[in-house]
């Protein structure tokens, strides 16, 4: 029971985090990537993304990834704004 109760807790935890968005007045600037060659037919170019880190948002560089098992398409992630600022919306696999 405890387990369970433990689990559903941390579950929605995970949920309330991911709805918070990290605010900024002016958005970082990506560093121009060239994209270098395709290592083989089944990787996927990944854009620049943005991850938090301690209030700020810190770039994760684009690059080629393999798409996880049963996923072939990379959705890019993009910034969005709304009265309180700026804020990132991350990538994902579809």
């Amino acid at each position: 029971m405890f387990t369970a109760l433990f689990s559903a807790g941390l579950s929605l935890a995970a949920l309330s985090t991911s709805a918070q968005h990290v605010y900024v007045d002016v958005r970082p600037t990506e560093h121009v990537v060239t994209r270098p060659a395709r290592p083989d037919t089944h990787h996927v170019w990944v854009g620049t993304e943005w991850t938090e880190r301690d209030g700020k948002y810190e770039e994760v560089p684009a690059h080629w990834d393999m798409p996880p098992h049963g996923h072939k398409v990379w959705v890019a992630g993009h910034w969005a704004h709304e009265r309180r600022g700026h804020y990132w919306i991350a990538g994902h696999w579809s």
